[in-house]
């Protein structure tokens, strides 16, 4: 009786985060990111943040490339804590609702950026390697493809429209790309 209790038992957990991806970096933009979802997590634990910042950093790797797919964020998964489900959802709740607060301040700060055709074929380049971790390494991604009877429209969606993948591809030391790149391969604390 009690093993088929253990079987029967619901099981509950939460997981969740946001991630930056930009295709040049704007350290402003960078920092007022990580303070919303530190503010965010510290409402709720103190060791949060610092703990669900670093597993999104390993989480966002894209391993065969050497370098994150973008500026960090937070990533939790399987939160579970005995203590309560209310309080599970609140964190949850919390960082969905800080998600707008965090990212619209940056598109009203640059949505009349000039760009010109080398900076789209740049976004191209980084919608790619967007593209592949999907495609590599997304737990979700990879769990619905392999799921029987699965809507794959529903599940590539992700994707970006388009993309592109350049034989060998290489920014020049010192620009605005390289000071990207740099961060995406050594991924640092933004407060």
């Amino acid at each position: 009786m009690v093993e088929d209790e253990k079987k029967n038992r619901i099981r509950w957990w939460f997981g969740g985060g946001t991630d930056l991806t930009p295709y040049y970096l704007d350290e402003a933009d960078v920092k007022h990111f990580h303070q919303t979802l530190k503010d965010v997590c510290d409402k709720h634990n103190d060791k949060f943040y610092n703990k669900f910042k670093a597993w999104c950093d390993d989480y966002f790797r894209i391993k065969h490339r050497g370098m994150t797919r973008g500026v960090g964020g937070i990533f939790f998964d399987d939160l579970d804590s005995p203590a309560s489900k209310v309080k599970c959802f609140n964190f949850v709740q919390d960082c969905a609702d800080a998600v707008i607060p965090s990212y619209l301040p940056m598109v009203k700060k640059h949505r009349e950026d000039p760009y010109g055709y080398a900076e789209r074929q740049w976004q191209l380049v980084r919608r790619g390697h967007y593209a592949e971790f999907n495609l590599v390494y997304d737990r979700g991604t990879k769990f619905g493809l392999f799921t029987p009877g699965a809507r794959y429209e529903s599940i590539l969606m992700s994707l970006p429209l388009a993309a592109k993948w350049e034989y060998m591809n290489k920014v020049s030391e010192g620009s605005e790309e390289y000071k990207l790149t740099q961060v995406l391969k050594n991924p640092k604390e933004w407060v």
